[in-house]
């Protein structure tokens, strides 16, 4: 099987432990570099824990330190949903620092992609900052992206705000820097991560595969952005598997900008499915999960990791 080359710009975060712990061990998928960028909490806990991760599942994948604020605006935080580190509820590892890269996230993503003799797949779940830097940087780089999956942005409602997104509000200037590229997108918005929770008896499931299943176990249960059946909305993970099964999600093409000037809907992504603003679309959006498949899936492969 030929495997994807793929780069990951994530800030971990409960649910980025579960997406890059099925990219990292998935047979389709060729994982290159992880940036590590500021995000669900601050870059020194997001390193930290990218580490920390990889420590525990013993890969060794080059880790580069992202950016440590958005391109223009304060950070925000989301340590009341992960926890004050990012990932609490499992006693992870001290970190590897030996997987560390020296140098800028912009041009370690570059210094792959130009070295690759196929074309590199992105991967974004975190704020799109080093994308966009990179972007900026290196615009002589885009012919040789196959694809970017982002989990962020928010068909109808938000979680940061009425219509703004976490990740898309976290830097709004930045989001529109990478949806305005012109290369091809896959979108997996909010709405999806409602769609495909992980109910309790999943939950249950995942705990009894191996040390990598209980280590999962234990995050998700600390999440503190539960549904109201008690699941878990796992969003990043429908990044991962956006890439590896596709089939298990119905797309929609759609027009996508982002609110970068509004002071009541600043960050908002505008997702255009109707031609109101009478521009092509931009963005593949996933507008509808099969959640049996989708559970059938993460369950299938934590149990690839075979620990």
């Amino acid at each position: 099987m030929l495997k994807k080359p793929l780069i990951i710009s994530t800030d971990p975060g409960i649910d980025d432990v579960v997406a890059l712990t099925t990219a990292l061990f998935a047979p389709e998928l060729d994982v290159k570099l992880i940036a590590a960028t500021w995000g669900n909490v601050p870059l020194k806990n997001t390193l930290d824990n990218t580490l920390k991760l990889e420590t525990f599942l013993q890969t060794k994948v080059p880790v580069v330190s992202g950016a440590q604020r958005p391109l223009l605006r304060d950070q925000i935080d989301a340590s009341d949903v992960h926890g004050q580190s990012g990932l609490a509820g499992f006693d992870f590892p001290e970190p590897d620092y030996s997987l560390l890269k020296p140098g800028l996230a912009a041009e370690a993503i570059h210094e792959v992609v130009a070295n690759s003799s196929e074309k590199v797949t992105l991967m974004q779940i975190g704020p799109a900052t080093d994308f966009a830097l990179y972007f900026r940087q290196f615009p002589e780089d885009l012919p040789k992206i196959e694809q970017l999956v982002i989990m962020g942005g928010a068909i109808g409602r938000g979680n940061w705000g009425p219509y703004a997104e976490y990740n898309v509000a976290g830097d709004p200037e930045a989001a529109q820097i990478v949806f305005a590229s012109g290369i091809k997108i896959l979108l997996a918005p909010l709405e999806l991560g409602h769609q495909a929770y992980i109910t309790p008896a999943v939950l249950m499931q995942i705990k009894k595969i191996g040390r990598t299943g209980n280590m999962l176990y234990h995050i998700m249960d600390k999440l503190q952005d539960h549904t109201r059946t008690n699941g878990r909305e796992v969003y990043d993970a429908l990044a991962s598997g956006m890439l590896v099964k596709p089939e298990m999600y119905t797309f929609k093409p759609a027009y996508v900008v982002v609110d970068t000037k509004s002071p009541s809907a600043y960050g908002a992504s505008m997702i255009d499915f109707d031609n109101f603003f009478g521009q092509p679309a931009n963005v593949q959006v996933g507008v509808e999960i099969d959640r049996r498949q989708f559970s059938e899936w993460l369950i299938s492969a934590i149990k690839e990791i075979n620990n």
